[in-house]
């Protein structure tokens, strides 16, 4: 019987795994990139503006899940789905979104070229080009896009997706983009997932919009201030609107109390002139009523006394 050997791990390779290991270990972030396309030059370059903030491996498969094998953490294991073909392993003490926002910022925007698949769907936007009428025209008819002639240039009428994505781009296709200045690819770094070591948080799909993302703050911030303009809430962004709206209530209150003294006043005076005949007619007729009735009292008395004076002479 033949005992079979065992065929010995080059050093080289348990090293490269301890070192994984260590890093699985200490490092805060571990995200994953791609790195397809990419040239050699660039792939350097985005090496040199990562120094000091995350260091960069790139391992092959076996060997990096490996690592994720032997480290002992079983949440890290689930990226081990995320370990495909082209691509880089970042490890990092900075947050995973963080390191993401960094290397969307080293990334460079690029021509489609025949062949490569769309990462997304590319749309061909309705307006104005630049083209002008000639074999633009059959260009544009070839791949199902409606124009018309505006000024002496192409103008598309509808937008139009002339690549889904994971689909292959024609010629055709690539070489409209190219006319039409469209750059649907990034070379760089592209984050796709990334695991917090401390937080034990797993994180897929990454997607960093900043501008889209200020865009709605700034709509938000808009709202929610308004709202508290509304209901009265005191701070330091909303004291200067209530302010101004404590004032146009002011000068709102005093044009309506402005307007509403000389009706008061003319009421008083048609009341005034109302009431006056009134009480006089009611003084005269008073007056006329008392004056008979004392005069005839004043008569009746000095009938008696003139009867009791002639009784007295008669005795």
């Amino acid at each position: 019987m033949i005992n079979e050997r065992k065929k010995e791990i080059p050093q080289k390779k348990i090293k490269a795994v301890e070192e994984l290991v260590n890093l699985i270990k200490n490092k805060k972030t571990i995200l994953i990139t791609s790195i397809k396309n990419i040239p050699a030059s660039q792939f350097q370059e985005i090496g040199k503006k990562l120094r000091g903030k995350a260091i960069v491996k790139v391992p092959k498969k076996n060997i990096i899940l490996r690592a994720f094998e032997n480290s002992g953490n079983n949440n890290a294991k689930k990226l081990e789905s995320e370990i495909t073909e082209s691509i880089a392993v970042l490890f990092s003490d900075l947050d995973s979104f963080e390191l993401a926002g960094e290397l969307l910022q080293n990334t460079t925007a690029t021509k489609a070229k025949a062949g490569q698949e769309a990462p997304e769907d590319i749309e061909i936007p309705e307006g104005p080009t630049d083209l002008v009428p000639g074999p633009a025209i059959s260009e544009l008819g070839a791949l199902g896009i409606e124009i018309q002639i505006e000024k002496g240039k192409i103008n598309i009428k509808k937008p139009k997706i002339i690549a889904k994505k994971g689909e292959k781009i024609s010629e055709g296709a690539a070489n409209l983009m190219s006319k039409l200045d469209i750059k649907p690819f990034a070379i760089g770094f592209l984050p796709q997932s990334a695991f917090d070591t401390k937080e034990n948080k797993l994180y897929l799909e990454i997607k960093i919009d900043k501008e889209g993302t200020l865009n709605e703050l700034k709509d938000s911030f808009s709202k929610s201030l308004a709202f508290a303009v509304e209901i009265g809430y005191f701070s330091k962004e909303t004291i200067g609107f209530l302010l101004a709206k404590a004032n146009a209530h002011g000068k709102a209150i005093e044009n309506l109390t402005a307007n509403k003294k000389p009706a008061e006043e003319k009421k008083e005076v048609e009341t005034t002139s109302e009431e006056e005949p009134a009480e006089e007619k009611k003084e005269v007729e008073t007056t006329s009523e008392e004056e008979p009735a004392e005069e005839k009292k004043e008569v009746e008395t000095t009938s008696e006394e003139n009867n009791t004076q002639k009784s007295e002479e008669t005795k």
